[in-house]
Order: C-alpha cells, then structure tokens, then sequence
C-alpha cells in the first residue's frame, strides 16, 4: 500500500522569509531603538530582485467595489510567496519553475450535468464576460494572509451560461496534468492531476469568480495562468490553478487534499478560527510584510456576505 506523505510545516510557511530571516535584526533593533520608532519599520521587507517572467497587461477590466478599502500586498509578495504544488514545495518554487508552462493554447473542457457542455478555447471561453478587478483577502491554511487585486469574473456568469441540469448539485474543478511542465507532479505529493470542488449554490456565489490576472496584469504561471478559482472565504488551496476542466456533478467531489489527509482537510474548507488544523491553531494569522499577528476572521471576513449559505450546518463537523 502506498502512502503519500506531507511535508513537514516550516517556519518559511507561516511567516514571510523575508520577515523570517529578520527576526533576530528586529529584536537587537528593539533593545536600543525607541518603541516608535522600531515600530515604524515592522513589517517592510526588503526589496527584491525585479520579475523574470513576462508581465502583460490586461487592456479592459472594470474597478469594482469589492475592497477598495483595502491596502494590497505587494507584487512580488504575491507572485514570489505561494503555493502550486505542481512546482515545488516551497514557497519559492512555483516563481522558480514555473516559466515552462505553455498557457497559449489552452483549452478549457465544461461538462457533466449541463445543457450545453462544450471544449472551449480560453479566448473564446472568456470572451462573453466583462473583466472586473475585486481586491479579496486570501488567507492561506498555513496561518499566513495576503491582500491581492485579482482580475476575473464571477463563476456564476460562466454556470448560468452552460445552463446547470436540475440534478447538478456540485461543481469539479481539474488542473493540467503535465510532468514534463510541472516537475511537482513527478513526485507523489498528492494525487494528480488536483482536483477540488464546490457545492453549486458556493460556486453561484457573486464573491466566487474565476481569475485571469493580478494587479492588473494577465496571471503568471505561479498563479495559476491561464485561469484559476478565487473564493475568499475559503482557505487558499480551494482556490484551483491552471484549471482545465469544468464538471458538474450530483455527488460532492472529493478534492486531492482530502484525499491526501482526509483528518487535516475537509470538503468545505472555510476560514473558521474555531477550528484547528491538527499541528496548529488557526485562530491568527500573520498576514505577509507584517510582523506582528492578528486574529483570524470567521469567513475571512466574509460572513455578512456568505453566512446564510451554511445556516444550520456544523462549521466544526463539517470544515
């Protein structure tokens, strides 16, 4: 029997290396520094070296309201600090290793319980939707947060377009399944190719959108190009990168983290601070160019918004 493993949690994972490998600066800083003034430098990491990868421009999107009062992280925290398991592990392998992915062309394939199922080319399957810019709160399982401009459209455009039969109840999210581009998927990480999963009325949600870009740019391949899924108010694994397949369903999908550890992870995936992962509390997290720790948001923070869609269910039973 084969048993896949998961990497241990490294500090890297749940602090900002740049902050990480700070610490001790910081401290020796705070012992002959004023309160004030030390505290004016929390959280300002150094500069880092500019992109290698091609950076292009969305040329329309719409700004939207969704978070305009919020201060995003910087670029290169987003596009340098993240998880792509098909590229590594750590933090930094998905900008190291993922500039061989080809994105042009890229098929998107919708079916499953629809009326009108169909293999979309990724021009064609953006084309209908106007672009809008939303800045969400993402916050990671690993107890870390980042603030980003996304670019994308609602989910629920693109399934009222397909038209959901009357028995679809879920929809099944898949990832590329390519080795020679992904080096990730040659090791026994997790099952491959990624798969996660929403029940239908999450993924009709105005919050849920499907994402082509950041900071107002197309997404680079450590993101997730050409097209992935952001959900706020879910932990940052739910949000499936370099998504090529659409289905829906009538039976709940089991996504690969569940699968890899169904004791860690669950279905549902909401931001609950009253809810541990086994190896750590998630009741604060730290969110990235920042030292100090916050608390952790019911929903991320979202509840006014997507509360109703759990009323009566048991967020600890089912997380």
């Amino acid at each position: 029997m084969l048993l896949r493993t998961r990497p241990a949690i490294r500090s890297s994972e749940i602090t900002d290396k740049k902050l990480y490998l700070r610490r001790r600066e910081f401290i020796q800083a705070a012992a002959v520094t004023a309160v004030g003034a030390a505290a004016g430098t929390l959280g300002v990491p150094q500069a880092d070296a500019a992109p290698s990868w091609p950076r292009v421009k969305v040329p329309n999107f719409a700004k939207s309201p969704y978070g305009a009062d919020e201060k995003p992280n910087a670029y290169q925290d987003a596009t340098t600090y993240n998880n792509f398991y098909e590229f590594g592990v750590e933090k930094e392998d998905p900008s190291n290793n993922a500039g061989p992915l080809k994105t042009k062309p890229w098929t998107v394939k919708v079916d499953g319980l629809v009326d009108k199922p169909a293999d979309y080319q990724l021009e064609d399957f953006i084309k209908p939707y106007a672009l809008e810019e939303r800045i969400y709160r993402m916050r990671c399982v690993e107890r870390w947060s980042m603030v980003i401009p996304w670019i994308g459209f609602p989910l629920a455009s693109l399934l009222k377009t397909v038209q959901p039969a009357p028995t679809a109840k879920f929809v099944e999210f898949t990832t590329l399944f390519n080795p020679q581009q992904m080096p990730g998927q040659r090791r026994d990480v997790l099952r491959w190719p990624y798969v996660e999963g929403l029940r239908l009325d999450e993924a009709m949600h105005p919050l849920a959108i499907l994402a082509v870009g950041l900071y107002g740019e197309y997404l680079p391949n450590q993101n997730g190009a050409p097209i992935r899924l952001v959900v706020p108010w879910k932990y940052g694994f739910k949000g499936i990168k370099s998504i090529v397949r659409i289905r829906l369903t009538d039976r709940q999908p089991m996504n690969s983290w569940q699968l890899s550890a169904p004791s860690e992870y669950g279905f549902y995936s909401n931001v609950n601070p009253s809810v541990d992962h086994p190896r750590w509390s998630q009741a604060r997290e730290r969110r990235i160019g920042e030292f100090f720790m916050r608390p952790t948001l019911v929903f991320n923070g979202y509840g006014d918004q997507v509360a109703s869609l759990y009323a009566g269910m048991d967020l600890k039973k089912n997380y």
